[in-house]
């Protein structure tokens, strides 16, 4: 009787070198991907304030590219479950490359409703920046899985730090170019995203997805959309826990993504320059990324719903400040740093719980769903947050972002009752 045929096993050796080379890679383009839409997203809000003329319509330049982050997370997932992460990274950045070209044009032919749709293709540097978080995790040993995703988060403070203290001079350079005013910093974030792809397309070799599945002896379960999806809610329903961490993803997410996308619009108003307001959202970067290899550290060794608690009370504490700020620049600034480290708790601890809940081969569909849900309803919560604060004030804004949070804590641990037979 012979037994039968068997594939050879991949060396230790060889998985652990892999994974180191996979973490450099990711962590490279994670730098300039994090000055692309750091870049971006620091004048996004006041470029649309200025060519609307509404506080309200400001408040859509956040949604747009949040959105397009959304709408881009699944075909991302996708590109991926066929070709592996690097197929679905290169997806992501080629198409922010393009919606940056395409708002610098709007800039120059002062259309705002052309810049909403060029910023909903810049959400694309979103939803690879994203991804990358779960590549890092494919060939990670169980447990060690936040701490790897953290330290590719962790890359992006760089760039993202950087980002949009480079707006003003990328703004001057574009004006002695002859571009229109606050247009060179989106064909600056274009070439940000030009290497990006660079990187990815060039270097991700081995893919560490197609990679793992070897390893695994396992085949892509993702497919058409609407199999991607199915196959994401079918686990979900199954797997409570990586449920509680993908709303828990959401909701942070969301929080941070209302109070900082209206946060320029308010100091602007206030009278603040374009430096402050660099300022101020560099140490909200700072706050969401430098701590993160700490927040994946912690996660792995005390647990993820825990690191998720700290997560939703830091969120509570920026919403408290926010509401409460007035006209202090510096109290608008605490909140923001606290705003970025309980997004870091929520989506390290977050993504690393969704990961280590599902099996291998549904991993590109949950995760992909999960970024879709997130960019939702982070979309949501800055439509929401445009109203609230065109219509009452930001002070509003702080006190809806609490009870948010405040509910969602309460959901994660209060314990629930065992479904009756």
């Amino acid at each position: 009787m012979t037994s039968a045929p068997t594939k050879p096993a991949v060396p230790a050796y060889d998985r652990i070198s892999v994974q180191r080379r996979t973490l450099s890679v990711l962590s490279a383009a994670q730098i300039v991907g994090g000055v692309g839409m750091a870049v971006g997203i620091a004048l996004s809000s006041v470029v649309v304030d200025e060519l609307s003329g509404s506080t309200v319509i400001s408040g859509f330049a956040g949604t747009a590219t949040t959105l397009g982050a959304a709408l881009l997370a699944l075909p991302t997932a996708r590109a991926a479950g066929r070709g592996g992460r690097r197929a679905g990274l290169t997806l992501a950045y080629a198409a922010a490359l393009a919606g940056c070209v395409i708002s610098a044009t709007a800039i120059g032919l002062r259309s705002w409703p052309l810049l909403l749709v060029g910023l909903v293709l810049v959400g694309g540097g979103s939803a690879g920046n994203l991804a990358a978080r779960y590549s890092a995790t494919d060939l990670s040993p169980r447990g060690r899985s936040a701490r790897h995703l953290s330290l590719v988060v962790w890359a992006a403070t760089v760039g993202s730090v950087a980002g949009p203290n480079l707006a003003e001079p990328a703004d001057r350079i574009g004006m002695r170019l002859g571009l229109a005013a606050k247009a060179g910093p989106f064909l600056f974030s274009a070439l940000a995203f030009t290497l990006a792809l660079v990187i990815i397309f060039g270097l991700l070799r081995p893919d560490p997805l197609k990679l793992a599945r070897e390893l695994d002896g396992t085949r892509d379960a993702g497919g058409a959309r609407t199999r991607t999806i199915r196959a994401a809610w079918e686990t979900l329903r199954t797997t409570p826990m990586a449920l509680r961490a993908l709303v828990m993803i959401a909701v942070s997410h969301t929080a941070m993504v209302s109070i900082m996308s209206m946060t320029p619009v308010k100091l602007h108003h206030d009278g603040s320059n374009l430096e402050v307001i660099g300022l101020v959202i560099s140490l909200h970067i700072a706050g969401m990324y430098m701590l993160s290899p700490v927040v994946g550290w912690l996660a792995d060794r005390v647990g993820k719903v825990p690191v998720l608690v700290l997560g939703m009370a830091l969120l509570l504490g920026a919403a408290a400040s926010s509401g409460t700020a007035g006209h202090r620049v510096w109290q608008v600034t605490v909140a923001l740093v606290l705003l970025g480290l309980g997004w870091s708790c929520g989506l390290v601890a977050g993504s690393a719980l969704v990961t280590e809940s599902v099996p291998i081969d549904r991993r590109p569909a949950v995760q992909g769903l999960s970024d879709l849900l997130m960019n939702v309803c982070g979309a949501t919560g800055t439509i929401v947050a445009g109203a609230i604060v065109g219509v009452l004030s930001y002070g509003a804004l702080g006190l809806g972002v609490g009870v948010m949070v405040t509910v969602a804590t309460l959901w994660l641990v209060v314990p629930r009752r065992p479904a009756t037979p």
